[in-house]
C-alpha cells in the first residue's frame, strides 16, 4: 500500500497521567511546543501518536519526508490513533484516554509506562462529527475504543435533547465519569465475557425509534459496526450523512494489518449494503 505524502510532526510534553480505570490511562500533554494547536469543531478530533521503531533514534526535529528517505521501511515510525478527549487552548493542554489491556499492543503498554517530562511526537488533529445541534435526537453506540469520543459528543450535547447513548465495556469498574447535561445520560452495558459489540447490537436494533432525523455516532470494533449499520442503512433507512461510522480496530488483527485491509473491507460493506433493497421496519 503506497504512503501518503508526509505531514508536518507535532511535538508535546507528558504533563501528568491518571488511571482512570483499569483499562483506560489518562495522558495530558502540554508544553510550547502545543502553541497553534487547534481542535474543538468536532468531538471525535483525533491525533496519531508516533512510536520510534525499537532501538532506533531519529534527527530532531522530525521529519517523515527524511526518516523515510534515511531509514529502511521496517525503521519507520508506527502510530496509533487516539481521540483528543478535550483541548484546553488557554492551559495549552490536550487530554488522550488510552485503552491499556496488559502487555497487548503498541499503545496500551506505552500509555501504562509514560511518565511526566517524556515527549510525544504526533499527527493531526483530523475528525469530522461533532452531534447536530438541529438533529431532532441522537443515537451514540460504541465500546472502549470509542469511549472517549462518545463521551466528549455527550458533554456537548445540550439539556432536552433526545439522547440515546449505549456504551459497551467489560464490568462496571470500566465505567467513567461523564459530566453531561440534565437528561443526557449514557447506559452503560457490561459485556463481561460476551462477545465485544454484541450488548450494542442488541441495544440498537431491540431500540424504538423516535420520529424525526437521527443524528448517528456508531465506532468500535469493525465486526458489530458493520452490523449496526446494516440495521440502520437496509432496516431503518437512515440515510448514509446522518451516519458517522467506522470500525476502530478488528478483532483478531493487528492495527497495522486492519489498516492494510480496512478501506477494502469498507468498499466491501458499502457495496452490501447499499445496493441491497432496503426494508421498511415500523
Amino acid at each position: 500500500m503506497a504512503e501518503g505524502p508526509a505531514r508536518k510532526v507535532g511535538t508535546a510534553v507528558v504533563l501528568r497521567t491518571e488511571q482512570l480505570t483499569p483499562h483506560m490511562v489518562r495522558i495530558v500533554l502540554g508544553g510550547e511546543e502545543l502553541a497553534g494547536f487547534e481542535a474543538g469543531e468536532f468531538t471525535d478530533h483525533y491525533i496519531k501518536i508516533l512510536f520510534a521503531a525499537e532501538g532506533v533514534t531519529y534527527p530532531e526535529p522530525w521529519d517523515l519526508e527524511q526518516i523515510r528517505g534515511s531509514f529502511p521501511r521496517d525503521q519507520w515510525p508506527r502510530n496509533r490513533a487516539y481521540t483528543v478527549r478535550s483541548w484546553d487552548p488557554a492551559a495549552g493542554e490536550m487530554t488522550v484516554d488510552v485503552v491499556v489491556h496488559g502487555d497487548q499492543g503498541l499503545g496500551g503498554p506505552w500509555a501504562a509506562r509514560v511518565r511526566p517530562g517524556e515527549r510525544v511526537y504526533f499527527l493531526g488533529p483530523g475528525g469530522s462529527y461533532g452531534p447536530d445541534p438541529l438533529a431532532d435526537w441522537h443515537l451514540l453506540a460504541g465500546d472502549e475504543s470509542a469511549l472517549p469520543a462518545v463521551a466528549a459528543a455527550l458533554e456537548r450535547i445540550p439539556a432536552g435533547a433526545k439522547v440515546f447513548a449505549y456504551l459497551e465495556v467489560g464490568g462496571p469498574e470500566d465505567e467513567i465519569e461523564i459530566t453531561t447535561a440534565p437528561g443526557v445520560t449514557p447506559v452503560w452495558l457490561h459485556r463481561g465475557d460476551r462477545p465485544v459489540g454484541s450488548l450494542l447490537l442488541e441495544a440498537v436494533t431491540g431500540l424504538r425509534f423516535p420520529s424525526g432525523a437521527p443524528h448517528v455516532f456508531v465506532h468500535g470494533e469493525a465486526g458489530f459496526v458493520k452490523e449496526i449499520r446494516r440495521h440502520l442503512r437496509m432496516e431503518r433507512q437512515v440515510p448514509r450523512e446522518r451516519l458517522s461510522i467506522s470500525g476502530y480496530w478488528r478483532l483478531g488483527h493487528t492495527d497495522e494489518g486492519w489498516r492494510s485491509i480496512k478501506r477494502e473491507w469498507n468498499a466491501r460493506v458499502e457495496a452490501e449494503q447499499e445496493e441491497q433493497p432496503t426494508l421498511a421496519t415500523a
